[in-house]
């Protein structure tokens, strides 16, 4: 069995500590089994590894989550990367294309698609397992995992099965009737007593099965063609394009455990401890949280029921009940990321500013991790000064190269290239100055660091 997990999606429901470049599955605020911060994507990347399924797994993201999925989760982990967003389908068209075309996988191998980030125990993983079993049982096109509902939920979407659906020995899978999208309570209870199924977002189907799809929708199946022609896919959701229209789909039930940490109310129930980062919470506060990823101290004091949020993006204060209503708030919001996770580290903007003259300015902080390095690079519309504030590396500039320590200033005009490589920890700020101050100001050259020293370095 392959495995596709979706990883595509912006997050404005846990604001402000996630983004554009930084959705929910990537905050590190849950604990590890050994006490260490986790993130949800890293959980369920760990949690696959121990079933024995991550080797055969791939990632299908965005272009502005790869940095943070390769710095969460490693280099090795695959990666299928939309040119643009449009929805699930195209998605997952593109993933299935690149195994068919580029990987060869047999066209009776069945893949499941997941989310990147369902909050299970391992149990959930020995029911994935058996969707290639089931789908040779039936002989359906597509098997959907259903959780077993715990109360009448409004939250999540619910699949119907048929009244008199026969199933396999053991009532292994149902037949499926119909679904029904985040219905009211009372609507929910009558769905539950006909043995209706929370749809969790888990899937599968032979791979012959989506290809035929895509031959018949007149889309390509190889993927370098698969790429080029993303644009015109259109923009809809697996569910609508190929689950709803599908002649035979089953559910295999799984009664287990499964959670929803899509908003704050809900995450903070699984978080280790009440305080992340610098602050306090009086004792006389109940079930509140906090979330700090600033350098200053946050106290709340005598507050029930609340979650108050941090970051550079912003600060939330929020009854938990309330704290769904923030993707309503901040949904016209175009602000750019304050934080972003990179492969070799994460930035902090500390100020932006623009000058009478119509100039930029801004200040970040950067923090490079030991042994990694940034891209050999330049940039069109700015200037910049690095001021290093601690730790130790090594900097090319324009294929000089030299060493740069705690106290060092680095001066870097438009158009030189230049990278440097963290030989410890490394922390430096730097400012920005220019016309126009966007990340997407930098042109790679080369991205390793054998590579830069071996064919950019001018050897005098």
């Amino acid at each position: 069995m392959r495995s596709i997990l979706l990883s595509g999606g912006s997050g404005k429901r846990l604001w402000p500590l996630s983004n554009d470049s930084r959705s929910k599955q990537f905050l590190k605020v849950l604990h590890g089994p050994e006490g260490n911060p986790e993130s949800m994507v890293q959980r369920v990347w760990r949690q696959l590894n121990s079933a024995g399924l991550a080797s055969q797994a791939l990632i299908a993201t965005s272009l502005p989550q790869v940095e943070i999925l390769t710095s969460q989760l490693g280099d090795d982990v695959k990666l299928v990367v939309e040119p643009e967003r449009r929805d699930t389908f195209p998605a997952i068209a593109l993933a299935a294309s690149y195994l068919y075309s580029v990987e060869s996988v047999s066209l009776s191998e069945t893949v499941a698609v997941l989310p990147v980030d369902p909050f299970v125990e391992k149990e959930f993983f020995e029911v994935l397992t058996t969707l290639p079993e089931m789908l040779d049982k039936s002989g359906a096109d597509l098997a959907l995992m259903g959780v077993v509902p715990t109360y009448p939920s409004e939250k999540y979407g619910y699949i119907i099965p048929q009244s008199s659906s026969s199933s396999g020995s053991g009532n292994e899978y149902v037949h499926v009737a119909k679904f029904q999208e985040k219905p009211c309570e009372s609507d929910a209870t009558l769905m539950i007593e006909q043995a209706a199924l929370w749809n969790c977002g888990v899937f599968a189907f032979k791979l012959e099965y989506l290809i035929n799809l895509l031959i018949e929708m007149e889309l390509p199946i190889q993927y370098d063609e698969m790429l080029k022609q993303y644009g015109r896919l259109q923009k809809i959701s697996f569910d609508y394009q190929v689950v709803e229209k599908a002649n035979q789909v089953i559910a295999i039930p799984y009664n287990g455990f499964w959670k929803d940490l899509g908003t704050w109310n809900t995450l903070t129930e699984e978080m280790g401890t009440p305080v992340v980062g610098k602050g306090w919470i009086t004792d006389d506060s109940h079930d509140t949280h906090l979330i700090n990823e600033l350098n200053i101290p946050v106290a709340v004091l005598g507050l029930s029921g609340v979650v108050v949020a941090v970051s550079p993006d912003g600060i939330l204060v929020s009854d938990k009940e309330a704290s769904p209503r923030i993707k309503e708030i901040v949904k016209n919001e175009d602000q750019r990321p304050m934080y972003e996770e990179r492969r070799w580290g994460c930035y902090r903007v500390l100020d932006y500013t623009r000058n009478e003259a119509g100039g930029e300015v801004l200040t970040k902080r950067i923090c490079i991790s030991a042994g990694k390095n940034l891209s050999y690079q330049y940039h069109l519309l700015r200037n910049e000064v690095w001021t290093v504030v601690s730790g130790s590396g090594e900097l090319i500039l324009d294929g000089k190269r030299r060493t740069i320590s705690q106290g060092d200033t680095v001066i870097i005009d438009k158009s030189m290239l230049h990278s440097v490589r963290a030989v410890t920890e490394l922390e430096i700020i730097e400012v920005q100055i220019g016309s126009q101050l966007i990340e997407e100001d930098i042109v790679r050259v080369s991205t390793e660091w054998q590579d830069i020293v071996q064919t950019y370095m001018k050897h005098v």
